[in-house]
């Protein structure tokens, strides 16, 4: 059966449309932290920020049978539930955010963000890091430096070195170490103005998720924050992965401490249903408003806003944040166990319920271990734990579970990693 499910999917897709793991699995089912394949066995989802509320959750599966029941309609017409919900989100951010832009996904909502960007400030060039990805439009794909050696993949985008303390620029520590990104980010201008493409902005990831969660300098954010400012440049938050609690705050900037000019929305937003957001300033929004007739005909649908506001609700009643706050305390508790343990383990990072943990093949030379990552991430899945990997590299282990995630969850994840932790180092021994 998985043989002829991977042949018509070869004909159909083509033979390079990816997939996780060496052995494909065949998902049919999902229930709060667990996937279910065709042969009815279960794996504990530690990976998938999508179901951010856990698989099929029945309050907003409820949301969106109920509204598909009664009306699904484009935003040209006046309904209600478009309008509770925004409100309802709008109210989880700071006062400055108060602008809403709905579309289906995160590309889309990058994708607008740029255009906001390049149409309030009148020019083209943008900034983004060595390590990025933001989606899958051609605009958005211009800045895809993850895919591309580091390098820019379009016209009117300059990239920069992400800080990271782990594997800090020139061996450089605190002020130092941000002076220098700063000055990346400034001669980074110079030549986008000097090609006339002029500055319009940055676009990051608070979190730097894609570039592999690295610890940056304290006060980092802020200082590349002013300097954008003062050159007339805007700041854009990609908060696809990182918004809607992941971080053990509702939205990942509110943990470096920066409010951005525009902010995108999407992945966890609907809980698998397709629906994203661009959120800005409101004088950005009425300029753009003014100077664009921008419309998205599946943008703010009832169906999508139903969905939309369910998680927000379920996100209350169940007291989610609370819970990733304390689940991801004793999950880093455990993890920095088993980095005491297995030197391969280099570095431990997390931000809430989002880890990283980086695979070195030396803790002096810090070597990425990227066939260590590969082989864990497969012998977990084979014992029915579902990771990822990240980084430049491929070399950094991915977690990042639905944020209903308990502590016997943890104790599963943790024990399952450890185990194949072992595996990989008798390998290596039997192969010495």
């Amino acid at each position: 059966m998985a043989t002829d499910l991977l042949h018509r999917r070869h004909k159909l897709l083509g033979e390079q449309a990816p997939l996780f793991y060496q052995e494909p699995l065949h998902i049919v089912k999902g229930e709060g932290v667990w996937l279910y394949d065709a042969d009815g066995k279960r794996y504990l989802d530690v990976y998938n920020n999508v179901p951010n509320v856990g698989h099929c959750h029945p309050k907003v599966v409820a949301a969106l049978s109920d509204q598909a029941a009664t009306l699904n309609i484009h935003s040209r017409y006046l309904h209600d539930t478009i309008l509770d919900y925004g409100e309802q989100l709008l109210a989880t951010m700071d006062s400055s955010l108060e602008m809403l832009f709905l579309c289906c996904t995160g590309s889309e909502a990058n994708e607008l963000a740029l255009r906001m960007a390049r149409k309030f400030t009148g020019k083209q060039g943008v900034i983004c890091s060595n390590a990025s990805y933001h989606g899958n439009t051609t605009a958005v794909d211009a800045l895809a430096t993850l895919f591309n050696n580091g390098q820019p993949n379009g016209p009117h985008v300059e990239a920069v070195d992400y800080p990271n303390e782990y594997r800090p620029l020139q061996g450089l520590q605190g002020q130092a170490l941000i002076d220098a990104h700063l000055q990346q980010i400034r001669i980074a201008i110079t030549k986008l103005e000097s090609q006339g493409s002029g500055f319009a902005g940055v676009l990051f990831c608070p979190l730097l998720a894609n570039e592999g969660l690295p610890n940056t300098p304290p006060g980092y954010m802020q200082q590349m924050a002013d300097l954008v400012h003062y050159h007339g440049g805007l700041l854009i938050f990609d908060e696809v992965q990182a918004g809607f609690g992941r971080s053990g705050s509702m939205w990942g900037h509110q943990n470096v401490g920066v409010t951005p000019d525009i902010m995108s929305l999407g992945k966890p937003m609907g809980n698998g249903h397709p629906i994203a957001a661009t959120i800005c300033r409101r004088d950005i929004g009425e300029f753009f408003r003014a100077e664009v007739m921008y419309f998205n005909t599946f943008g703010g649908n009832p169906v999508s806003c139903a969905a939309g506001k369910a998680v927000l609700d379920v996100f209350e009643e169940e007291n989610l944040l609370n819970n990733v706050l304390n689940i991801a305390t004793y999950l880093r508790t455990a993890c920095l166990s088993l980095a005491e343990q297995y030197s391969l383990i280099g570095d431990v990072r997390n931000r809430g319920l989002f880890f990283a943990l980086e695979l070195v093949e030396d803790p002096v030379t810090k070597t990425p271990a990227s066939q260590a990552s590969q082989f864990i991430v497969n012998a977990m899945k084979a014992e029915g734990v579902l990771i990822s990997n990240i980084g430049e590299h491929g070399h950094i282990l991915k977690i990042r579970p639905p944020i209903c995630f308990s502590k016997e969850n943890a104790d599963q994840l943790v024990h399952c990693l450890g185990h194949c932790l072992q595996l990989w180092q008798a390998q290596q021994h039997r192969g010495t």
